[in-house]
């Protein structure tokens, strides 16, 4: 190549830097190659999103996939998120970006606004973890057998490092963790490990975690079920007593796990299940059902209800658009070891008996090293009700020796309740979504996004209108 050709592109760089300078963007060559062009269908919009992998292990070629949308306005003073959802085992691109909280959601051939997009507030970085979810993947496919807390825990530390290899300019950004369900485990564990961390190199800028109706304590957060069934008229007296008493949920779930189901315990989810219906929404008990779905968040949490869904149809749309070659090329993704993408993974084989490690203890150690937690409930979920997880915020409170600074009452979005809310020690912090589901950002949008802003601000949520 002529030297001509040569100075021409250093020129080209040096002028695209100073456009980013003078217009108070980000610039990072290394992520050039991730920026998304346009996604197939896609309407206009002001914001960049980047997506593409992010090595976590060289040797064994494991790499993770990410999709990153910046801020709608103003990027360069707004905070980085990281996004997590479930399962273990469920896509945060499919299921948190397209379903929940991302700008976009699939509809027919295209993909339309969501008007109440988390990046209005923040820059969003959703991450498909661990490996052997969606697009991210291991070239030897032997290692999504025996995948657990531990390994998810240290690959996300891993690509948050080498993440910022790509977007050096959030290195120093302000840091929120969040995610939902068994997020409830991956995001406090990975906060600890930030922790860790910064004592030999300060990497991670933390300000705070929040968990959406999450896996905190095995027996607690599965034995609210109960009563949340029973008090919604799901079930009957007689079952409720059964329930409680012959067999509890969490006995059920730590039988499955083992393959050791009691007959006393099948009858009973027998007769449990038949009382509540196929055609009622564990997630949402209160939304109706798409019939034709089959997509579950949180099937490894829902083990007799693998085929029922948590929203309406909108599972059906995302895995139609991401299984589209065009899509994929636009993403920069890639198919390997499976032949279709899945908002949950068939592939990986996690190891399930995690799920019995409590990690409330975890969110204790975060608030002791002052870090701010939320935790929210969507009070229509009977998967993980709010019942169990008030209960164990309150305990932990009362273990840290934590005041209420926000006695327990409502708070507000526009002029209608949103939901309720209690504060402890200005630092910790429960509060329940009105009407919503698990997925409190896809079944009440608005108010989600009111909690998400006010969370990022460390502002209390309204307490008028």
């Amino acid at each position: 190549m002529s030297s001509l050709h040569w100075n021409s592109i250093a020129m080209c760089v040096a002028i695209l830097r100073l456009c980013h300078l003078v217009l108070g963007l980000p610039y990072s060559p290394t992520s050039r190659s991730d920026i998304i062009t346009r996604l197939p269908g896609q309407p206009q919009v002001v914001f960049r999103q980047y997506s593409g992998y992010v090595t976590v292990d060289d040797k064994n070629q494991r790499a993770l996939f990410y999709y990153f949308v910046e801020a709608e306005t103003d990027p360069v003073s707004k905070p980085l998120v990281l996004w997590l959802n479930g399962g273990p085992g469920c896509s945060s691109l499919g299921v948190g970006a397209f379903s929940e909280n991302g700008p976009f959601r699939p509809k027919g051939e295209a993909v339309v606004r969501n008007e109440f997009s988390w990046n209005r507030e923040a820059n969003m970085l959703y991450l498909e973890a661990p490996v052997g979810v969606g697009f991210s993947y291991s070239a030897d496919a032997s290692f999504y057998s025996g995948v657990n807390d531990e390994i998810t825990g240290k690959d996300n530390l891993v690509f948050l490092q080498n993440w910022f290899l790509k977007f050096p300019e959030y290195r120093n950004r302000s840091l929120f963790l969040l995610g939902e369900s068994y997020a409830g485990h991956y995001v406090p564990q990975l906060a600890e490990l930030m922790l860790q961390f910064n004592k030999k190199d300060k990497l991670f800028n933390l300000k705070g975690i929040a968990l959406g109706n999450p896996v905190l304590e095995f027996a607690t957060d599965f034995n609210s079920r109960a009563e949340f069934f029973w008090s919604h008229g799901l079930i009957s007296d007689s079952t409720y007593r059964m329930f409680t008493s012959v067999c509890n949920y969490s006995r059920y779930v730590s039988e499955y796990y083992r393959g050791t189901v009691s007959p006393i315990c099948s009858r009973v989810m027998s007769q449990v299940s038949t009382e509540t219906s196929r055609f009622v929404d564990k997630y949402d008990v209160t939304l109706d059902v798409c019939i034709s779905s089959v997509f579950s968040q949180t099937k490894n949490l829902n083990p007799q209800q693998v085929t029922e869904t948590i929203d309406v149809c909108v599972e059906d749309e995302t895995l139609n658009y991401l299984n589209r070659k065009d899509v994929q090329l636009a993403l920069h993704a890639r198919l390997v070891g499976v032949r279709r993408w899945s908002a949950c993974s068939n592939v990986l084989d996690y190891e399930l008996l995690d799920l019995e490690t409590p990690t409330i203890t975890v969110v204790g150690k975060l608030v002791r090293a002052e870090i701010p937690v939320l935790v929210y409930s969507g009070d229509q979920d009977s998967v993980i009700p709010l019942t169990g997880t008030r209960t164990l915020i309150h305990q932990l409170a009362k273990e840290l020796g934590l005041k209420t600074t926000v006695p327990y009452g409502v708070w507000f979005e526009r002029q209608q309740v949103g939901g309720w809310t209690q504060v402890y020690g200005n630092i910790l912090s429960f509060a329940t979504i009105r009407g919503a589901s698990h997925e409190a950002p896809f079944s009440q949008p608005q108010r989600s996004l009111v909690l998400f802003k006010s969370f990022l601000e460390g502002r209390p949520l309204p307490k008028a209108f």
